[in-house]
């Protein structure tokens, strides 16, 4: 998808006697702020799947603004486990039921004193999801609904809970693509999040994408997102691009 929720499916191409994995590298140039990320997810037998990742977000003219300096970077890393519990998006077209995922995601963010200074209440924080993904070849359309319980301020780039709420708020994520052929996709993706510090308010994010995957090896997203507010900057949209290996 545009990268901005999870589905229930299991990194790489294994099935449940194998073992897959994916790789990927993102950027994402927003209009005053730059966000790196990469990672990797180890999938075992179609079942759980094993991640790690680091976000670096990058605050460009704003961090002078801030006081912070020019450029001031923000690191998160985060660790991931999913554990498929039932269903299979693409084998079981003989029922409406989907591939259902339970995930866990704890995230570390580097820049505790800079959190503390904004209002966040914490710099680490573990958030518990539940994905659902349908695949309906016969009409060539996915689509993915996710329920996250979070506290995270911007995806925990400006740490988790704050001065207005401290505690997780159940958010909705949903993700829809249209498969135009073998090869190529577009879609639509949709993310709540919560609104936790007082220092500006925080807006949804949504994004369209088109993904192309020429063989079952390499991937490549080009999206354009929109996160609207992020501190004293409105209206944060850009294009997103992902770069994904994968066996």
């Amino acid at each position: 998808g545009g990268g901005l929720t999870p589905w229930a499916v299991i990194a790489g191409y294994g099935t449940r006697d194998q073992v897959g994995a994916n790789a990927y590298l993102t950027e994402v140039v927003l209009s005053d702020f730059r966000l790196r990320s990469a990672g990797l997810a180890l999938g075992w037998h179609d079942r759980i799947e094993l991640s790690l990742s680091r976000q670096r977000f990058d605050t460009q003219d704003v961090g002078s603004t801030l006081g912070l300096g020019q450029g001031f970077a923000i690191s998160q890393d985060t660790v991931g486990v999913k554990w498929r519990l039932l269903g299979d998006a693409v084998l079981d077209q003989d029922t409406w039921v989907p591939q259902i995922s339970v995930g866990l995601q704890h995230k570390r963010n580097h820049e505790g004193d800079l959190l503390a200074a904004i209002g966040a209440a914490r710099d680490s924080d573990t958030e518990v999801y539940l994905s659902a993904t349908k695949l309906l070849l016969a009409h060539s359309l996915l689509i993915n609904g996710t329920l996250r319980m979070t506290r995270a301020n911007q995806f925990g780039i400006l740490g988790f809970g704050g001065d207005l709420r401290d505690s997780h708020s159940l958010q909705v994520e949903t993700s829809v693509a249209y498969l135009l052929n073998r090869e190529l996709a577009v879609g639509a993706e949709y993310r709540s999040k919560p609104d936790n510090l007082g220092i500006a308010n925080e807006d949804d994010a949504w994004d369209v994408f088109v993904a192309w995957a020429p063989n079952k090896t390499i991937s490549v997203t080009v999206a354009y997102v929109d996160l609207g507010n992020i501190v004293i900057a409105d209206h944060q949209h850009g294009l997103y691009a992902s770069l994904q290996f994968g066996f």
